[in-house]
């Protein structure tokens, strides 16, 4: 039965609705639980027939469309199995529509397939890509290509693009079942072999703003560039604290300074933290475009930030020797890593060095005298914060911490924006000490927090899918590991497994699928623990700079601390958390993919000239068409199965692996393998190998 609201009734008159209905006892309750579940009338469909339609109660499903380069795409839902719709079933749809899709079939191996029935809403009016052109008229081919249908540019509509340019096009037409979409270009970025703008076009593939608007800009030119004496009121002062920053040497943004007091039964650790709130007021012109932005983006050659650089790097970074507004959180900590006592307060600090990753590490693992003797009065305090880190580390593991400790890639690039060098990440002891202390300050706000009932934006990661954990486990099997028993295994069982591969050939891919068969850690109103850090309680709290939720939980701290958080104020909050929370993890997902997208182009720039050279890898994938190996400088390529040529290979998929008819070689994830680099196609942002073995290399 398809049930239709007249126009104008929305959910506010349920009840009026399902009296007028007149619908039979047996179905009262299923449109009943419907209509509960609207939050508003964003959540019906209007017909045709200018009615209001439930799409759930007509068989329907609405969702975000995620589409494939190859052509077919998957309806995205948030609590059950997503849709799969085939190329010949998206009728006009693109990638990222919201759309309304039909369920044709249950029974399919996978899951449900189905196809669109209507565009709900479109994401992206704009479109990246290269500008071409014939005798007629132009068009654009997108960059991301799981857009799958050109851009048609009439005469006219150009705005001076030359053919081979990347340009920005708006879409004026959207695509129908039998056409293509059409659109003007609305802004030319230039020669894609210019300095830049590659990584410019993922900034704007992603709608990564660059600029400011006029009263956002206003605001922060208002700002003060030293801390002005009237701020100081109601503040502790901690400039008699001795206090440190450690960041990366090209970082600006500094929201995060450290100090440590030896104390009778342990240390005293002090989290001290830029108080953005301070000059971020809610509702400002600049709290609505960090909302927006939710977070800063750091692109492989240039920071897309949150907040305009004279507050990130000016009056909000705790630059050394200057004093600074912040919020600090004092912990007590015993010689076995128990917090045993914590205070908060506003205060205001100097910081007395700005200290580098690279710096503290040479001073503590390979004892620099020169670096000793120029940080002489804070060496003391760097060598006790490596014993308490190494404390907290062995607290949190004991309980059982997941630390997947995956290589991040670390690219240089010269003058012109190409890049020179490509690896991984180092990560010492100093990177692991911050980490550890950061950790224990938003473990212990969240748990203030709750303890408090106050509200909170928590950072939460909940449990497992148990069919992603189960054909895991089946995958541990056999690389010949297990975990015991169930599974639903406790993340102690999962850091084991972990220790017990480091330095073996197939960590990598085990600590990758086991990522992968997580669930994304997101932001949520309610509490609901951390599994990845085995932690009851937690939350962001120590970058207020450069991520809109730890803005939220000081605003929070601090009312609570100066006896603000009344009734009125804690319904103001709850009455925003959950929709921020929503916005802001989306926004982290959108980040997180430009800066794969920007840092997997530089990665395959850098393989162009690495075409014919050897290295050894391992197996990080195995499909039906080829396998994926990963170098030791944290690239990654495919060698297809056509590649493999001593033999005839057959996928197993229940097995993971390939299996050579003749010879029954049989190649694994984790196996290791000697690869040729054959090709690297930038615009595809794909790496080819072919395998190397000894004959061709001459042994």
């Amino acid at each position: 039965m398809d049930y239709m609201l007249e126009d104008g009734q929305i959910p506010q008159y349920a009840e009026q609705i399902l009296t007028g209905l007149n619908l039979p006892p047996d179905e009262m309750p299923q449109l009943q639980q419907a209509l509960n579940q609207l939050e508003g009338a964003g959540e019906l469909v209007l017909t045709k027939k200018k009615k209001y339609a439930i799409p759930q109660m007509m068989g329907m499903i609405s969702g975000r469309l995620q589409m494939n380069a190859r052509g077919f795409g998957f309806v995205l839902r948030e609590d059950e199995q997503d849709i799969f719709i085939p190329a010949e079933a998206m009728n006009g749809a693109m990638h990222e529509d919201i759309v309304l899709a039909h369920i044709n079939a249950k029974d399919r191996k996978r899951g449900p397939e189905g196809e669109i029935v209507r565009v709900l809403s479109h994401r992206r009016a704009r479109i990246v890509g290269t500008y071409e052109n014939d005798r007629y008229l132009g068009f654009v081919n997108p960059d991301d290509k799981r857009i799958t249908q050109d851009i048609v540019i009439p005469a006219g509509e150009e705005s001076g693009a030359k053919p081979g340019e990347k340009v920005v096009a708006e879409i004026l037409s959207w695509p129908g079942k039998r056409r293509g979409p059409e659109g003007r270009i609305v802004e030319v970025l230039g020669d894609p072999e210019a300095p830049g703008v590659d990584v410019l076009s993922i900034a704007r593939q992603y709608d990564l703003p660059e600029t400011f608007p006029d009263p956002v800009i206003a605001e922060a030119q208002g700002m003060p560039e030293t801390v002005a004496p009237e701020s100081l009121k109601d503040r502790e002062d901690l400039t008699g604290i001795m206090t440190v920053t450690i960041d990366g040497e090209d970082a600006k943004d500094l929201d995060d300074a450290i100090s440590l007091e030896l104390i009778e039964t342990g240390w005293r650790l002090g989290v001290h933290i830029a108080d953005v709130s301070h000059y971020v007021e809610s509702h400002s012109a600049l709290d609505i475009e960090a909302l927006a932005r939710g977070t800063s983006v750091y692109l492989v050659d240039r920071v897309i930030p949150m907040l305009p650089p004279a507050l990130s790097n000016g009056i909000c970074s705790l630059n050394p020797h200057v004093k600074r507004l912040t919020m600090t959180v004092f912990m007590d900590i015993d010689r076995e890593g128990k917090i045993v006592n914590h205070r908060f307060c506003k205060s205001v600090i100097y910081s007395d060095e700005r200290m580098t990753y690279t710096a503290v590490n040479a001073i503590l693992e390979d004892n620099n005298q020169k670096l000793i003797e120029r940080y002489a009065p804070q060496v003391p305090m760097f060598r006790e914060m490596e014993k308490l880190a190494a404390v907290l580390r062995k607290k949190r593991e004991t309980r059982g911490a997941l630390d997947f400790d995956l290589p991040e890639a670390k690219i240089t690039l010269d003058e012109m924006g190409r890049p020179v060098k490509v690896g991984p990440y180092p990560r010492g002891v100093a990177h692991k000490m911050i980490e550890e202390f950061m950790l224990s300050a938003n473990e212990t706000v969240a748990e203030h927090l709750y303890h408090a009932d106050a509200p909170c934006m928590y950072r939460v990661h909940e449990r497992p899918d148990p069919e992603k954990m189960e054909a895991f486990l089946k995958l541990l099997g056999l690389l010949g590991h297990n975990v015991k028993g169930h599974h639903e295994p406790h993340p102690k069982e999962l850091a084991d497994l972990l220790k017990k591969v480091t330095d073996r050939p197939e960590e990598g891919v085990v600590s990758r699928v086991m990522l992968r068969s997580m669930q994304k850690a997101r932001y949520s109103p309610q509490n609901l623990g951390h599994y990845g850090l085995a932690a009851n309680y937690y939350c962001h709290f120590t970058s207020p700079i450069r991520r809109y939720p730890d803005l939220v939980v000081h605003r929070i701290l601090k009312d609570f601390i100066t006896g603000k958080l009344d009734a009125k104020a804690t319904a103001h909050y709850q009455k925003h958390l959950d929709e921020d929370a929503k916005h802001c993890s989306e926004r982290e997902q959108v980040a997180q993919e430009a800066e794969r997208d920007a840092d997997q182009l530089k990665k395959v720039e850098y393989m162009t000239g690495k075409i014919g050279e050897v290295y050894d890898g391992v197996v990080s994938g195995v499909t039906g068409f080829g396998l994926f190996v990963e170098l030791p400088n944290t690239v990654e390529g495919m060698i297809r199965l056509a590649d493999l040529d001593d033999d005839y290979y057959v996928y197993d998929a229940d097995g993971y692996c390939l299996t050579g008819e003749r010879k029954k070689r049989v190649i694994r994830l984790g196996d290791k393998m000697r690869v040729k680099v054959t090709g690297a196609d930038v615009d595809a942002r794909t790496v080819s190998f072919v395998p190397e073995n000894e004959q061709d290399e001459g042994r």
